[in-house]
């Protein structure tokens, strides 16, 4: 949800989602199985992503070590944080996945 509000905060209009939770992508066509303390949030993300050209689609993690990678750098923060240029933490396996 916090991606796809930091999507409508840059006015991005085409948004790609990769989860590894495969309850993430199935709560897209059937919001009952969203908890009913997130349902209004939900919500606003789902009216968001009607607006846009908007893709969700499952991946296991160790088919986007990058992602893998920056999820767990995310579990050891207390903010929010944009980077805009690469982390160190995650260069090795970004050489990684362009090579194949």
């Amino acid at each position: 949800m916090r991606s796809i509000e930091f999507a409508k905060s840059k006015n991005w209009n085409s948004f790609w989602l990769e989860t590894d939770p495969k309850l993430v992508v199935q709560a897209f066509s059937n919001q009952d199985i969203v908890p009913w303390q997130l349902r209004n949030m939900w919500s606003n993300c789902i009216i968001t992503v009607s607006n846009m050209n908007f893709i969700i689609s499952h991946i296991y993690r160790e088919g986007n070590a990058c992602a893998d990678a920056f999820a767990n750098i995310g579990l050891t923060l207390n903010a929010f944080v944009y980077y805009y240029s690469l982390p160190i933490q995650i260069r090795s396996d970004y050489v990684k996945n362009r090579l194949g």
